[in-house]
């Protein structure tokens, strides 16, 4: 296996990327130069040059780690989800700025070590190298978590936890989800003085490019400073904040699929910001299936909505996934076990999850371990089995 020389910093952009060696890697084996573009700047420039970007909507390093293998530009983590998948609980703000900080850290670690991982592919079984691009995440930073000055710590915990974004909303705390009736906002200029902070602090940590997205609750808040209420304020909001020069995108949360709110946010806003670029929840609460023309992500992009994510995507295909095991184990045991596994292991499937071993890195740590010289890393410790008996 060939390796490349290594590019400068300057020149390691999408367009230039290539394959480098890195110190992590044994001898022979390489990874996309884009490693070392700052997560940030990456997505800054996907913006620029996709019609659209699409995050899938995820809550844990694994759902990350999918969505990377499966070539997704960029990941959502979402704070619903986090409430979910990590407290069994919903989105009212009853985890804290730390605790979705740490979540969103070890994600960008896993990606990062995931990288690695599929780099080396699995020698032994001859499974090849696959070479990733580290998705720039977006993480959900509700409303702050308190005062401006909450936001500054939690800026400070995101940029340093390698997020590439933060979205920031304008509800009173302890906010709730977009979907959940009782919403009320704070004053625009409340808000604004978050969205300073949260620029502010990326500044001052040297990360300039961290992306901002102001999100306004306004169509369906029931109660703010303003007199107008529904897509009015919205829009009014959106531009208070455009005003400013600080968010990259404005998301602008609908309680309903219907088109028409879509169309007239982007309209009105555009008529004074024509440059002006949004983000869009396709939200997991809405039965898109008993839409009978639901919005498409390019529709959507066409309308300047350039960051598009399902927030709670992985979380009902992890549900509906094991909640079909369980019920199946319910009424035939084993068998239904057995049936899974014939489904991932079934001719054709790109599942890298089918063989757990591979998809943490088992081949990754054996070559590492005899090439650093760690005592019982090596594959020459590996007992050998049958490969049609194990994963």
């Amino acid at each position: 296996m060939t390796t490349e020389t290594p590019v400068r910093t300057s020149d390691r952009r999408p367009d230039k990327l290539g394959l480098v060696p890195s110190a992590l890697l044994p001898e022979g084996y390489v990874i996309p130069a884009s490693r070392w573009i700052d997560p940030s700047t990456r997505m800054r420039e996907l913006l620029d040059t996709e019609p659209f970007l699409f995050g899938p909507g995820v809550y844990d390093p694994q759902g990350a780690e999918l969505a990377m293998y499966y070539g997704f530009k960029a990941v959502y983590f979402s704070g619903y989800s986090f409430a979910i998948g990590h407290l069994g609980t919903t989105d009212m703000d009853l985890y804290t700025g730390p605790e979705i900080a740490d979540g969103a850290r070890r994600t960008v670690s896993a990606l990062r070590k995931f990288q690695l991982t599929m780099a080396v592919g699995d020698p032994e079984k001859g499974v090849k190298p696959k070479h990733l691009e580290i998705p720039p995440v977006v993480v959900d930073m509700d409303g702050g978590y308190g005062n401006l000055f909450n936001v500054q710590r939690t800026t400070e915990l995101f940029v340093g936890a390698g997020a590439a974004a933060a979205h920031l909303e304008d509800q009173v705390l302890p906010k709730r989800c977009g979907h959940i009736g009782g919403k009320a906002l704070i004053s625009a200029d409340e808000m604004i003085g978050k969205l300073r902070m949260a620029r502010a602090v990326a500044e001052d940590l040297g990360r300039p490019d961290f992306v901002v997205i102001a999100r306004t609750d306004g169509v369906s808040a029931i109660d703010a400073p303003e007199k107008e209420r529904g897509i009015e304020l919205a829009v009014e909001r959106a531009l208070r904040y455009l005003d400013t020069g600080i968010p990259d995108l404005v998301w602008c949360e609908l309680p309903t699929s219907e088109r028409e709110p879509i169309e007239r946010f982007s309209d009105q806003v555009h008529r004074r910001f024509p440059d002006a670029r949004f983000a869009f929840n396709w939200s997991s609460s809405f039965k898109w299936f008993n839409d009978p023309d639901p919005i498409t992500f390019a529709q959507l992009g066409e309308l300047g909505y350039r960051f598009v994510f399902i927030t709670l995507g992985a979380q009902h295909a992890m549900a509906h996934g094991l909640s079909t095991l369980l019920q199946g184990m319910n009424e035939r045991q084993e068998q239904a076990y057995i049936e899974l596994q014939r489904k991932e292991w079934a001719d054709g499937q790109d599942l890298p999850s089918k063989s757990h071993h591979f998809f943490s890195g088992v081949p990754y740590h054996q070559l590492v371990g005899e090439s650093f010289g760690g005592s019982r890393l090596g594959s020459k410790f590996q007992e050998k089995l049958a490969e049609e008996r194990v994963v």
